[in-house]
């Protein structure tokens, strides 16, 4: 399905200041969508034909039924001049029929109401009401009426949607609670679920009556609440949420206006106190996944320093150098735990792993040469399961680099990451000695070869070792899927 923008650039030609409102309009129309109980449908007008109108969005009701079934965005209709849609664009007046029938003979109203910029019409919206749906009259749907005939007014008169814009994750909806109050900011109707929100927050009697400002500072004792309130219920479209021990509930106040005069405001309200115990929930969650990484990389970190005591009173120097390959892997395995412990994601930005990897195997090798260390390219973000694994991998590697291709002497080590894909390919190429000619790998049985291989098979990735293309050197290539963090 095409997107606003994309219509918009492709059929007609406003300018971006009034295509940048008629985004604007449709990231908030859902209150008027499930006010009037209505399929809303923006048509913009053709760049060279007067009577071609096209889709650029559609929106249904949350609390209604559907009164149009198709999708009809992208496409364009040529209307009569006496039809709404034209004669709304031309005459820049709101235009009603209800003699409209569905496909199966449903009665529908339709409203066409011009969309005015600075005294153009530059878009018209359609009201869509399946008539066979709307639900009894009360006092809800009486305030909800109401609300959606001001909001085609202020609409049509280019003063709706006001600033600032709701936000998509945690704005109230209309069905989430709705409190309508008058010029003098006092409650003439609050829904059932309004009424539960603030009930929760401690209201004791009615809302209604009563002067909504006054009645929410009594409530929100929080300091940083009762503060925030004179401002937030002045004339412009204000959020906030009510933060107490026992509940809290997310507010969304617009002013609205008939004829250029206020007539008091519509507030949202969402009784969000589930939503931010998860929250708290997720946060403790996280602060202990966090703590968890932090006890794991120290305990590896006492590990090594054990084997360390351990090589030192060992006479064997096959067991000292056993003891110290082991010391390098615990070492490699605790670095990806601490990088986990700085952070909440389920990922690793793992070119932080490599550098110090990296910096680990230069230091290990300084009592026999100058081994120069670096990276080249990045590795991007590696999940969680994946980086321990790849870790131990380039330790492994890196050190047999600096052990046999570089025979413990001078020399450069570098790692080369790239993303090809779905896949991740890391090269640790050194520029010492090349393989010799009649080297099976299949047949080694060197620990570290057969740790890298194991690692990467079980990881479905592929292992492979090869001479540098100019003869000096060797490259060692592990490929390894990648379907996170990317």
């Amino acid at each position: 399905m095409l997107l606003l923008p994309e219509v918009m650039s492709q059929h007609t030609d406003l300018p971006a200041a009034e295509r940048a409102w008629l985004q604007a309009v449709v990231r908030e129309w859902h209150l008027l969508a499930d006010t009037s109980f209505s399929d809303l449908v923006m048509w913009l007008p053709d760049s060279t034909d007067a009577n071609v109108f096209w889709a650029g969005a559609q929106l249904r009701p949350n609390t209604g039924p559907t009164a149009l079934e198709d999708d009809l965005v992208g496409e364009s209709i040529a209307y009569e001049p006496d039809h709404q849609v034209t004669e709304a664009f031309q005459a820049h007046r709101i235009c009603e029929t209800s003699d409209n029938q569905l496909s199966a003979g449903i009665p529908v109203g339709v409203w066409a109401i011009p969309v005015m910029r600075q005294g153009r019409c530059i878009a018209v919206v359609e009201r869509h009401t399946n008539q066979m749906g709307i639900r009894a009259p009360g006092a809800l749907e009486d305030c909800y009426l109401e609300v959606a005939g001001i909001l085609t007014d202020m609409l049509w008169r280019g003063i709706y949607p006001v600033d600032p814009p709701s936000t998509m994750l945690s704005s109230p909806r209309v069905g989430d609670g709705l409190i309508r109050t008058d010029a003098n900011g006092v409650v003439t109707y609050a829904s059932p679920n309004a009424l539960s929100a603030y009930r929760r927050l401690g209201l004791v009697g009615e809302l209604e009556g009563q002067v909504l400002c006054e009645v929410t500072e009594t409530l929100a004792t929080c300091d940083v609440i009762a503060t925030s309130l004179p401002d937030a219920f002045g004339r412009s479209a204000e959020e906030m949420s009510l933060d107490l021990p026992e509940a809290s509930v997310r507010l969304r106040r617009l002013p609205l206006s008939q004829s250029d005069a206020p007539v008091g405001d519509v507030v949202l309200c969402a009784d969000s106190t589930a939503l931010r115990d998860r929250e708290r929930q997720l946060t403790t969650k996280d602060a202990m996944i966090s703590e968890i990484h932090h006890r794991v990389k120290n305990n590896l970190q006492t590990v090594a320093a054990l084997l360390r005591l351990q090589s030192r009173r060992m006479n064997s120097p096959e067991a000292k150098a056993a003891l110290k390959d082991a010391v390098s892997r615990v070492q490699s395995i605790a670095i990806v735990h601490e990088i986990l412990s700085q952070t909440f994601d389920e990922t690793v930005r793992f070119d932080q792993v490599a550098d110090q990897l990296l910096s680990m195997v230069q230091d290990v090798a300084a009592a026999s040469g100058t081994v120069t260390g670096r990276r080249e390219g990045s590795f991007g973000l590696v999940p969680a399961d994946v980086a321990a694994a790849l870790s131990l991998a380039i330790t492994e590697l890196c050190q047999n680099a600096v052990e046999h291709g570089l025979a413990s002497g001078s020399g450069t080590v570098t790692i080369r990451p790239q993303r090809d894909g779905g896949r991740l390919v890391v090269d640790v190429v050194n520029d010492g000695r090349p393989l010799p000619s009649d080297l099976n790998l299949a047949s080694r049985t060197s620990l570290g070869l057969s740790i890298v291989q194991t690692l990467v098979s079980d990881l479905g990735g592929g292992f492979t070792l090869g001479n540098n293309p100019d003869g000096s050197g060797v490259t060692a290539r592990v490929t390894v899927p990648i379907t996170d963090g990317r």
